[in-house]
């Protein structure tokens, strides 16, 4: 029978790493876990602020259930009546299969619609509907207050500076 090696009122068992040279030492679980290099990397740290932006977008805009992607979609498509599927596809870096679903999803929700192009026949000119309207109205009040949640964690200078870092990629 193995005795494991167990932390001291947790009752949780002690993880073990083996060493390059084989032996074994005890991790605490508690402990800090050393980033190393990860630490100097633009896009580790850059990929965990998106993921703190987007949690904190979808819990702040939970009560309208309307996800970064969707807002975005509607955005552009408020700001830019008629536009083609294959415009806004192209101008958020969307797949088309994908704003497909969106497009299918706002429209049950009636907040966007489908219009045969005057132009060309084979697509479609997208916009918002009366509701879709209002509605974008509510998101982007909901979206500054998201906004203000991420001046309130990196300072607003910080935030119109990454902002300016960032426009190249807009």
């Amino acid at each position: 029978m193995s005795s494991q090696t167990v932390h001291p009122g947790t009752g949780i068992p002690a993880r073990r790493k083996q060493s390059a040279k084989g032996s074994q030492r005890h991790i605490d679980p508690g402990a800090e876990i050393g980033l190393d290099a990860l630490a100097g990397h633009a896009g580790y740290a850059v990929r965990r602020f998106q993921l703190w932006i987007f949690q904190d977008f979808i819990r702040t805009l939970a009560a309208v259930d309307i996800k970064p992607t969707q807002y975005s979609v509607l955005t552009v498509i408020g700001a830019n009546p008629g536009l083609s599927q294959m415009a806004v596809a192209k101008r958020l870096g969307i797949e088309r299969a994908r704003l497909v679903h969106l497009l299918d999803s706002l429209e049950r929700r009636r907040l966007v619609k489908r219009v045969q192009s005057a132009t060309d026949r084979r697509s479609h000119a997208l916009h918002l509907t009366a509701q879709g309207q209002e509605s974008l109205r509510k998101f982007k009040r909901l979206a500054a207050e998201h906004e203000r949640h991420v001046s309130d964690k990196i300072g607003k200078e910080n935030r119109e500076r990454l902002l300016q870092i960032l426009s190249c990629f807009t």
